[in-house]
């Protein structure tokens, strides 16, 4: 059997953001309600993470390789400071009589971690998924969400995003999932947040390239 050529990133998918259009992005996005950090590294953006949830909380760290990258998901999931959902979701994961209750424990965190597929500097923020089951903790239904995203990942406009979601982002995944679990990834959902009222919505960027 052949192997499975590698896909290869186009190079500005993966080179960070400059400064203006960090800063651009940042202030469109908080007058749209959304707060803003910029940190330098992946280690900060991780303390940054644990300063801003309160030990003792509840937490879902949704499927993200830059939270799996930056550390942040070992440190809520293994440190046994939080009320942690996920080692909770995978230990009935996969289970058919136990479908509701997986879907009831994933739909309401009080805290909702994840990242994102890009930022505009005009402000918006585009999430894919293939089961959709963060999508509703991001619109609604979480108390608080924090994404921590690489400025790699900071576009021009919705266009630009579309563009590196499908050219950049989704290859990426479907590799990473067919090496994981050996079947293909889908892009079937994509959210657009445009904005929040604020207190909701934390987004955590970092001059770093961690994930996709």
């Amino acid at each position: 059997m052949n192997a499975v050529t590698p896909f290869k990133p186009d190079p500005k998918y993966t080179q960070l953001a400059e400064d203006e259009a960090v800063n651009r992005a940042k202030k469109a996005l908080e007058a749209k309600g959304i707060e803003v950090f910029v940190v330098d590294s992946a280690a900060e953006a991780k303390a940054k993470v644990l300063e801003l949830i309160p030990e003792g909380a509840e937490v879902m760290t949704n499927a993200s390789k830059t939270l799996d990258d930056t550390g942040i998901s070992a440190a809520i999931n293994e440190s046994g400071k939080f009320d942690a959902l996920r080692p909770k979701l995978m230990a009935i994961f996969g289970d058919p009589n136990k479908k509701r209750e997986q879907r009831k424990l994933a739909a309401a965190p009080d805290y909702s971690l994840g990242s994102v597929a890009a930022v505009t500097e005009d402000g918006n923020i585009l999430i894919a998924s293939a089961s959709g089951s963060q999508l509703g903790q991001y619109t609604y239904a979480a108390g608080q969400v924090i994404w921590v995203v690489g400025t790699h990942k900071v576009v021009r406009d919705i266009a630009e995003a579309q563009q590196r979601l499908h050219e950049h982002v989704f290859p990426l995944e479907n590799e990473r999932a067919l090496a994981a679990y050996g079947k293909n990834s889908a892009l079937l959902k994509v959210l657009t947040i445009h904005g929040e009222r604020p207190g909701r919505l934390t987004l955590i960027l970092m001059r770093e390239h961690v994930g996709f």
